[in-house]
């Protein structure tokens, strides 16, 4: 096993003995601690929970570097943990294995995701138009974050394999974005901007938008990759969210 060797790395260690579990959504932050036998000051409580924030951001943001230029199978906890400039020992504090540390930027890639939803909605008044912008949210993620593209894709499989607290943080994620999906259809059929005889169940046309948009940047991808494409990924990308705002129309 290896020990920390740096003081503030030992303080770390020593710190973390206590704790059951520390967890991060975005900005959100679960710990859940075992009672010290002296009680903490609030400033010294509230130094220690940002140290422990940066630490966790640390070694995220260390993976995601690591894990673009090396990918995730050619990558080594030591890899990450000299990127990150902490011992090997400490990132085990944090987490338990390399899969866990991945779940870690599944779950930032999914806060962001549903940051552009709820920005996209905030855009358009009427329900048709806020899932339009949404899908359009969708694509620019895709453009602009691949790599949180590509984790969220792995995310559902990922899940099986997490603990019970970071499972329920990524079923969190995926329910906030249903959740933005779903409040928009209902104000579709609600501000007659949807059909009410096209949409049966507004979490059933949720998955369909969703589920057919990526579908279809996927298999552009795929094409892109073989280069047998007959059609530029925008515009049939574009095609398909021009198609599927049309079936559910009013």
């Amino acid at each position: 096993m290896d020990y920390p060797t740096q003081f503030s790395d030992i303080m770390s260690f020593f710190d973390k003995l206590s704790i059951i579990g520390f967890y991060r959504v975005s900005g959100i932050m679960t710990c859940c601690l075992n009672q010290p036998e002296r009680p903490m000051s609030e400033p010294l409580k509230s130094r220690r929970e940002r140290e422990k924030q940066a630490r966790y951001d640390a070694i995220l943001d260390a993976a995601e570097l690591v894990f673009s230029e090396k990918g995730y199978d050619k990558t080594s906890m030591d890899d990450i943990a000299r990127t990150a400039s902490l011992s090997r020992a400490l990132l085990y504090v944090y987490f338990k294995d390399k899969a866990a540390i991945q779940r870690g930027i599944m779950l930032r890639a999914g806060q962001s995701l549903v940051s552009r939803f709820e920005e996209a909605r905030k855009t358009q008044s009427k329900g048709l138009a806020q899932i339009r912008a949404m899908g359009e949210a969708y694509y620019r993620f895709y453009q602009d974050e691949p790599d949180y593209f590509s984790a969220l894709t792995k995310a559902s499989t990922a899940m099986a394999d997490a603990d019970e607290i970071q499972a329920h943080e990524m079923l969190c994620s995926k329910n906030e974005l249903m959740e933005l999906m779903v409040g928009a259809i209902e104000q579709g059929l609600a501000d007659g901007t949807m059909s009410r005889e096209r949409i049966r169940d507004p979490i059933e046309t949720a998955l369909y938008l969703r589920g057919a948009l990526h579908g279809v940047i996927l298999l552009c991808q795929a094409e892109m990759a073989e280069g047998t494409s007959d059609f530029s990924a925008d515009t049939l990308i574009r095609h398909t969210m021009d198609m599927l705002t049309s079936s559910i129309s009013a």
